[in-house]
């Protein structure tokens, strides 16, 4: 078991990086400034939590900073999570376990923006949601492919 967390912990922070590049590819293309939406998430959650990020110099920085470090945890965790349903037996195919984990990142993500408010993605255009699913694409394809690979050479 200890192996298939190992795996998982590989796969999502390469899926993670993927994700990451194709994010920044998209906004190197596109001239597009970077969301907000991960710090907004962090501060609410904080503040919910009875332990706001105190109103202090670098607060900003502090807020950009958890929520990278959030959306780190969100694709390490969901690498584990399909890692260990791998090793369960749970073995689609890379053409449909790609889709579906990058899927699962993504409503991992933009569930808890919903919930907060930070962003109603019902008002989202289409390019909203490719700038989304597109970058969780890629961390899905690359996250399932090295535990659906790592699990066959063992």
């Amino acid at each position: 078991m200890f192996r298939s967390i190992a795996r998982g912990c590989a796969a999502g922070a390469a899926g993670t990086t993927a994700l990451d590049a194709a994010t920044f590819l998209d906004m190197a293309l596109r001239g597009r400034p970077t969301s907000s939406a991960p710090e907004d998430v962090v501060e609410k959650v904080t503040r919910k939590a009875g332990h706001p990020v105190p109103e202090t110099e670098g607060r900003d920085n502090r807020l950009s900073g958890m929520g990278a470090l959030a959306g780190i945890a969100v694709g390490v965790g969901t690498g584990v999570a399909v890692s260990l349903l791998h090793r369960l037996g749970v073995r689609p195919p890379v053409w449909l376990g790609g889709p579906t984990t990058g899927a699962l990142a993504m409503a991992l993500a933009d569930v808890p923006m919903a919930g907060l408010g930070v962003s109603d993605p019902r008002g989202w255009s289409a390019t909203d949601w490719a700038a989304d699913a597109l970058p969780h694409l890629a961390y899905g394809l690359v996250t399932y492919g090295l535990v659906d690979a790592a699990h066959r050479r063992s």
